[in-house]
């Protein structure tokens, strides 16, 4: 993990943006993982975050979410400094995220894996649940009843009380999503939602992140190589290789962009 002592002097961000990531710059020894990587995301939009194998896109996402520390830049969000936060409290921030790799409780239930997530949105101390005052079980209470009705609207309700490691791949998909939104997140990262989905499921998935942004008002940064769904979906597309931001903009500009062209074909436009 690269250190955060010696960073160079940060350069200004806009203070507009949900999320504004400046000059991020990530080494593990002589491996340049992100090169002063900069971009905004405004508040209730979908960006994309596109680039090949190696691009440095989970890299900045575990920035994102404290698991690295940058060696120089700054990311802010909702007008706070990323960097002056702990990871253990980023949930708690308003940062949720999903894996490429599923992360659930195999053995658990649905609506378990889900309750799980509203932890951090949790307030009942050691004492009050070693002795399960009133406040604990109105907080339980309140947790069953969100988690609930997320489950609901993602579609589960016919698979609540079934142990996640029985359901299909998509299905768990949709758990994990749903734990993720049981934090309350104001900014949702997706690491590669439709990877491993057929496209008849990534084309649902897509219908489902507009209607998370539209119905639960949660700003989505979406990393992802299933080019369709990117751009169908996102109102901004940031595109990466070698660590180096390469192109930023609507969808149609990002795709049409010269650099984008040869990172993805090899072949100049």
């Amino acid at each position: 993990m690269p250190g955060s002592g010696g960073r160079a002097e940060e350069p200004e961000v806009s203070t507009a943006a949900l999320l504004a990531v400046s000059g991020v710059s990530v080494r593990f020894g002589g491996i340049v993982a992100l090169d002063g990587v900069s971009f905004d995301v405004a508040a209730g939009a979908i960006a994309g975050l596109i680039g090949p194998n190696g691009a440095g896109k989970t890299t900045l996402f575990n920035c994102l979410s404290r698991l690295y520390e940058c060696d120089s830049g700054r990311i802010v969000f909702d007008g706070r400094s990323l960097l002056d936060v702990p990871r253990h409290r980023i949930a708690a921030l308003g940062i949720g995220r999903t894996f490429q790799n599923l992360a659930l409780f195999g053995s658990m239930s649905v609506l378990g894996n889900v309750m799980v997530g509203r932890h951090c949105r949790t307030g009942s101390g050691f004492l009050a649940n070693a002795f399960r005052l009133p406040s604990v079980a109105t907080e339980d209470q309140a947790t069953a009843d969100r988690a609930r009705e997320l489950v609901h609207f993602l579609g589960l309700g016919g698979v609540a009380d079934a142990t996640v490691a029985q359901l299909p791949f998509a299905t768990r998909k949709r758990v994990e999503l749903a734990r993720a939104l049981a934090a309350e997140p104001k900014l949702l990262l997706l690491d590669e939602p439709a990877s491993g989905l057929n496209h008849e499921d990534a084309s649902a998935l897509g219908r489902l992140i507009c209607e998370i942004r539209d119905r639960l008002s949660v700003t989505i940064l979406l990393v992802e190589h299933h080019m369709n769904l990117v751009m169908s979906v996102s109102d901004k597309v940031i595109a990466l290789n070698f660590g180096r931001k390469i192109a930023e903009g609507t969808p149609d500009e990002v795709r049409a962009h010269s650099e984008v062209v040869e990172a993805y074909l090899g072949v100049a436009a």
